[in-house]
């Protein structure tokens, strides 16, 4: 079973991190991917924590974890928290692969989608 785990910051606001949860869902919910799980971690503040993601999607069956960083720029968490978090949850958990993919802010779309954006008027 594959399993993807979005990671966002976490936050003291609660619909801050309830958004997190509600784009994981429409994600799972999103045809044309790989996927038979989908979820969300939190870095910090809120849970669950990285390390409970991971234990939620082996729990569920997953031999293969892609972590997707749901950040827009490579500070440090991106560069050192997150790799860091990553390397433990492998040691942790040695029967399973656990990929990253790179950070949201780094995606190739990101320059269209905000020139789209940029386009609509609230």
């Amino acid at each position: 079973m594959d399993a993807l785990l979005l990671v966002a910051h976490g936050s003291r606001k609660p619909g801050s991190n309830d958004e997190i949860r509600a784009l994981a869902e429409r994600l799972a919910q999103t045809p044309g991917h790989r996927f038979d799980w989908v979820d969300c971690a939190f870095l910090e503040i809120t849970e669950p924590s990285i390390s409970e993601g991971v234990l939620g999607c082996v729990r569920k069956g997953a031999k293969h974890i892609t972590v997707l960083p749901y950040f827009l720029a490579a500070g440090r968490h991106v560069v050192e928290d997150i790799p860091a978090e990553l390397e433990k949850a492998r040691r942790d958990h040695p029967q399973v692969r656990i990929t990253s993919t790179p950070y949201l802010g780094a995606a190739r779309e990101i320059p269209g989608l905000l020139a789209r954006l940029s386009q609509e008027t609230g």
